[in-house]
């Protein structure tokens, strides 16, 4: 699993922004700023749709006031799903990233097998990358959510 101090693994994710699919190499995504990412097991599921990505909506200017440049919201799902998510969930202040196959959040070691539910997912996590290196974690235990609430990442900011 990746750690505090390590630089993040080059690949690539995508983002579906106005009706266009773009790949982002993420050596560039995250170089030279600040970035909050987190990630949950599945767009449009309770938890995630009902308190993950709304408590980074909320917090969305809390975070910029503390310094961080970017928030990204990342899951093993494709890009039209993550946009169709983000737009349900008035993400506009949020980057909603796919994984589509899993392969970047294998990766950074934090992927799980969920079986008949949707193969490989990622676990719920945050962390704070300042120029491509991961400054803090908080990866959740199973079925837990509290370390990588917003809340909690805007406290240990």
């Amino acid at each position: 699993m990746i750690q505090i101090n390590h630089p993040m693994p080059e690949g690539e994710l995508q983002e579906r922004k106005n009706g266009e699919v773009t790949t982002h190499n993420t050596l560039s995504l995250f170089s030279d700023k600040k970035v909050v990412l987190f990630a949950v097991p599945g767009a449009f599921t309770p938890t995630c749709s009902e308190a993950h990505l709304p408590g980074y909506v909320v917090n969305a200017d809390e975070f910029k006031a503390k310094g961080i440049d970017q928030i990204i919201c990342l899951s093993v799902n494709d890009a039209f799903v993550m946009s169709a998510w983000g737009e349900a969930q008035n993400a506009e202040n949020i980057t909603l990233l796919a994984d589509g196959d899993g392969s970047y959040t294998q990766k950074l070691g934090l992927d799980m097998p969920t079986g008949a539910f949707g193969g490989i997912r990622s676990q719920r996590y945050a962390m704070v990358i300042d120029d491509g290196v991961v400054t803090q974690l908080f990866v959740e235990k199973p079925k837990e959510f509290s370390v990588s609430t917003a809340e909690n990442v805007l406290a240990n900011l």
